[in-house]
């Protein structure tokens, strides 16, 4: 009897690395047939994830003999021509320039359903896309765009070591929902991105850098660059150009860390300045459906980063401030200050023994180092050195409390940016951290800058070259936001910005007036306002779709035909919404109205009120 133990638990590939027919037994025979082709990293650790979701996998390859060896023993490796004809969907992992290598594929690929994976090598704007010229190439097979933004190392790992989302998007809606029952079986959540004209906008997205943190680095190093200017200025050149005595050893450490503090508040007041500004807009304008300036927009959305990078300065900030005790240049200077401190004790009990305690009413002594003996001596009792100021001790120690706030703040709002926390919190949570606990961030920082400069800002002697304390320049901008907040706490203020996000506006009033032939009086006014508010309280939420035709029958009832651009891709949310508002373009504000009662009245019927 053969021993068990001895069987290999996995039996080796067949010698030779001949062709081999996939078994039905170990996939799901409803499954389809899935072709590669390609032989590189991605179609590689594509290949094993697709085996391991329970597909057959067939791989088309120039040289079959010489590429068996890399995929998992479960998938077939055979000719590019072999593979298209027996495979249902097909993807196409090639480098866009040899796409033309595969016509000769085209009778065998006919019917059948290409993924093409490909990116290109810089940022296309122009077009077409690699996906359109792919679909021109095969024009009788169906083409959908996808899987470009994965990368190989997320595909052999999971998902849950990378990217989730899987965009898609294809003129056949019929490829499309096959693609999308592949991408939720391999674990990824397919993102339904449109027609393939969208391919092109796909294809870019791997390309770029950092697009959304360009503007906030931008700010973030000229900030940095005009306050160490500015304090190099007046620490370290003023005093080389006065009276000739060297402070550059402070350039790398010293300077430095006074200069991150300044720009971490700055860049917390400017993420919390942009709200400031869309607020008074709206009370100036009386309406919320006014759209703020691109500036503006671009400003709003960049918010997050400016937050991120005002964090990361304050930690700079810290682990400087922790390292000052540990220069050289720190040493000598303590090491020279005891020096003096015993040299000046020494020299008051002289003073004491030759004139006596009485020496200290004299009027005569006048003299710097008189008047400097009389000051110390008034430290000086019974012959030991008492240095304790309550004034600087209170100082210091309310000033680092209020840093140490600060950045424990701050790290909570750096925290709940993360996607990973932010969707474990709902919206009145996010809403309190971002901006309760911000602007207490805010108002921390800048006790923290006050308790800095303390009475300085009345001493004529900060003024090196006629330059402010730094700390003066830095605190504008903050006061400005604190004060602005504030203004907007004021209960008639707060009570006017809360109806206007409510959808009130001051252009539209309730006019009851006689009907005339082609106008309409006031009370269908009334009716469209009170269906507005019927809506928010309906028992159960509609669908996506009645909240589209909602959203798109209020916005002409209100605005008229959209008179903005179409949001970028990635929100969704803003896209549909456009998408909306655009299906009603030419019908008037007045069938818009009635449409948006009448449209209320059966959801009042159908869901309940």
């Amino acid at each position: 009897m053969p021993d068990e133990m001895s069987r290999p638990l996995i039996r080796g590939r067949p010698e030779g690395g001949a062709s081999r027919r996939l078994e039905a037994s170990m996939s799901d025979p409803g499954a389809p047939l899935v072709g590669i082709l390609g032989t590189g990293d991605f179609s590689r650790s594509l290949a094993r994830r697709l085996v391991a979701s329970g597909y057959q996998v067939v791989v088309g390859s120039r040289t079959p003999k010489r590429s068996v060896a890399l995929f998992p023993e479960e998938a077939e490796v055979t000719s590019q021509m072999e593979a298209a004809s027996q495979a249902d969907l097909v993807f196409v992992a090639v480098f866009p320039e040899h796409h033309s290598t595969l016509v000769e594929l085209k009778p065998a690929l006919a019917g059948k359903t290409l993924v093409d994976v490909s990116n290109g090598l810089r940022i296309n704007l122009d077009g077409p896309s690699n996906a359109e010229r792919l679909a021109d190439l095969f024009p009788e097979s169906s083409v959908v765009k996808g899987f470009n933004t994965i990368s190989a190392w997320s595909l052999q790992m999971g998902p849950r070591d990378g990217s989730r989302q899987v965009y898609l998007c294809s003129d056949s809606s019929k490829a499309k929902t096959s693609v999308m029952q592949l991408c939720r079986r391999l674990g990824f959540i397919p993102v339904d991105m449109g027609l393939l004209s969208s391919s092109l906008e796909l294809e870019n997205l791997p390309l770029y850098l950092f697009p959304s943190w360009r503007l906030p680095i931008l700010c973030t190093l000229c900030l940095f660059v005009f306050f160490y200017l500015y304090n190099f200025l007046r620490d370290v050149l003023q005093p080389y150009v006065t009276t000739g005595k060297s402070a550059f050893y402070k350039m790398p450490i010293e300077t430095v860390n006074v200069t991150l503090p300044s720009v971490a508040l700055v860049l917390i007041s400017l993420v919390y300045l942009p709200g400031l500004c869309a607020a008074f807009l709206q009370l100036w304008w009386g309406t919320k459906y006014n759209r703020f300036p691109n500036w503006l927009d671009r400003w709003l959305t960049r918010r997050k980063q400016l937050g991120l990078c005002s964090f990361l300065c304050a930690v700079l900030h810290a682990i400087y401030s922790l390292c000052l005790p540990m220069r050289k240049s720190a040493r000598y200077k303590l090491l020279d200050q005891a020096f003096k401190q015993v040299r000046d004790s020494v020299l008051v009990k002289e003073f004491y023994v030759f004139r006596g305690p009485e020496a200290s009413s004299f009027p005569t002594l006048s003299s710097s180092p008189s008047r400097q003996m009389l000051s110390h001596q008034q430290q000086v009792k019974a012959g030991t050195e008492e240095s304790w100021v309550d004034e600087e001790v209170w100082r210091m120690e309310l000033y680092l409390s209020a840093g140490i706030m600060a950045l424990g703040l701050l790290s909570l709002l750096a925290v709940t940016s993360l996607p990973s926390v932010a969707n474990a919190v709902n919206w009145r949570e996010f809403t309190f951290i971002q901006s309760s606990l911000g602007y207490s961030a805010l108002s921390m920082a800048t006790v923290h800058t006050l308790l800095f400069g303390w009475d300085r800002a009345f001493d004529p002697a900060q003024y090196r070259f006629h330059l402010p304390p730094t700390f003066i320049l830095v605190l504008i901008l903050p006061l400005a936001v604190l004060l602005g907040r504030l203004a907007l706490f004021v209960p008639c203020v707060a009570r006017r910005l809360k109806q206007i996000r409510r959808g009130w506006e001051k252009s539209r009033h309730i006019r009851f007036t006689l009907p005339d032939d082609g106008c309409r009086n006031g009370l269908e006014d009334e009716s469209f306002e009170r269906a507005v508010e019927e809506v928010k309280v309906l028992k159960q939420r509609p669908n996506n779709g009645e909240l589209g035709e909602l959203y798109g029958l209020y916005k002409q009832a209100t605005v008229g035909d959209v008179n903005i651009e179409r949001p970028g891709f990635l929100d969704f949310a803003g896209r549909a919404k456009w998408d909306a508002w655009f299906g009603k373009k030419g019908i008037s504000k007045d069938e818009a109205m009635i449409a948006y009662i009448d449209l209320v009245e059966m959801l009042k019927k159908k869901i309940g009120f």
